[in-house]
């Protein structure tokens, strides 16, 4: 499905597209599943405008549902160093805690000065934190601090917000909402620093009314670190250095993916988490494996997919290695003029933006 191959599809520049700013979305739809859906069928060529509550019409019996079930955390914290000037930290991974009371984390770090290393940060009077070390672009390694009998997470959940992306601009912070729609209804392991957003269209009665229809689902989990923000800076996207985030994929699912097609039935991807950890998880032979581990494997055009039939996703920016991936599976053309029509015809862009589905196995 994918392009011939030419050195214009290494181009960094052959995946921009001209966006409206209008059309990148601030606020998700009054009901998940009430987002509008694009269907790109690749099979049959064409495309279709849908509702997302209409998806089921998409899937047959034995067909089975992939999604991601990482939890998003509050990684961000506002806060004072001890000048008592005002910080802002986002941690980059939820903290690793040996010690009682203690836990360490990498970090962006910003203020209008940059705090000496070894210095404290104060969130509340319950939550401190030590900067270790300074590091280049802005990161810092911390330590945070609090009382051994409290949990962590629960104190990020009273003191800290969601990290939602740079491009949904809260003036004032976030809104209640945001701290349940910024978050599937399935997740469930927390650690991800940004929602897996193509699960977000997925309403509880949704995926009832798919289950009824004898569709089954199984989960995964890669927990979306940083790096699925950073730009791609290499003019030849095959230079880009990708991010590796945690995945996890239980016996179950390999077990449940593997019977699936053993009976002919279709692989769908809930977005490209989703679909990164599959194939990450599958051998040479389409044999999904139970894995666990850092998955730093970086799909753009000329791979081959192995196990995802059909995927469900967002709309991505430009540029960014999630439009490689997707264009790896369709093609960058199919994909860029799929693109085009969503502009055209007025869909919501990115995180809390419309949806595709994209259909290379009918």
């Amino acid at each position: 499905m994918s392009d011939t191959l030419s050195e214009a599809v290494y181009s960094l520049s052959s995946y921009d597209y001209p966006l409206p700013e209008h059309l990148i979305a601030q606020e998700p739809a009054e009901q998940r599943d009430q987002s509008r859906l694009m269907v790109l069928d690749c099979v049959a060529n064409q495309i279709r405008h849908r509702r997302f509550a209409a998806v089921g019409e998409l899937f047959r019996p034995g067909d089975l549902l992939v999604v991601n079930n990482s939890k998003v955390f509050p990684a961000r914290l506002f806060g004072k160093k001890e000048s008592g000037g005002r910080v802002e930290l986002l941690l980059l991974h939820f903290p690793e805690s040996n010690i009682p009371g203690e836990a360490t984390a990498l970090a962006l770090l910003r203020s209008s000065k940059r705090p000496q290393s070894q210095s404290q940060l104060f969130f509340a009077d319950d939550l401190h934190a030590k900067v270790e070390e300074l590091l280049p672009d802005g990161k810092v390694k911390i330590t945070l601090l609090y009382p051994t009998d409290v949990d962590l997470s629960t104190l990020l959940e009273q003191y800290g917000q969601l990290p939602l992306p740079p491009y949904i601009r809260r003036p004032k912070g976030n809104t209640v909402a945001d701290s349940q729609r910024y978050q599937t209804e399935y997740a469930h392991h927390i650690g991800s620093v940004a929602a897996p957003t193509a699960g977000l269209h997925f309403s509880r009665d949704l995926l009832s009314e798919l289950e009824k229809k004898g569709i089954k689902q199984a989960s995964v989990t890669l927990h979306v670190g940083y790096g699925t923000f950073a730009p791609v800076r290499s003019s030849d996207i095959r230079e880009h250095q990708i991010h590796q985030e945690f995945v996890r994929v239980p016996h179950e699912t390999a077990a449940r993916i593997n019977a699936t097609r053993s009976a002919g039935g279709r692989i769908w991807a809930v977005g490209t988490t989703t679909a990164r950890t599959l194939e990450f998880a599958t051998d040479k032979t389409g044999c999904v494996l139970p894995v666990e581990g850092l998955c730093g494997l970086y799909i753009y055009p000329g791979y081959r997919f192995k196990v995802v039939d059909n995927l469900i996703t967002n709309f991505h920016l430009p540029c960014s290695s999630l439009l490689f991936l997707i264009s790896a599976l369709v093609g960058r053309a199919q994909i860029l003029t799929a693109y085009a029509e969503a502009v055209a015809q007025g869909y919501r862009f990115f995180s809390y933006g419309d949806a595709m589905a994209v259909i290379t196995k009918r």
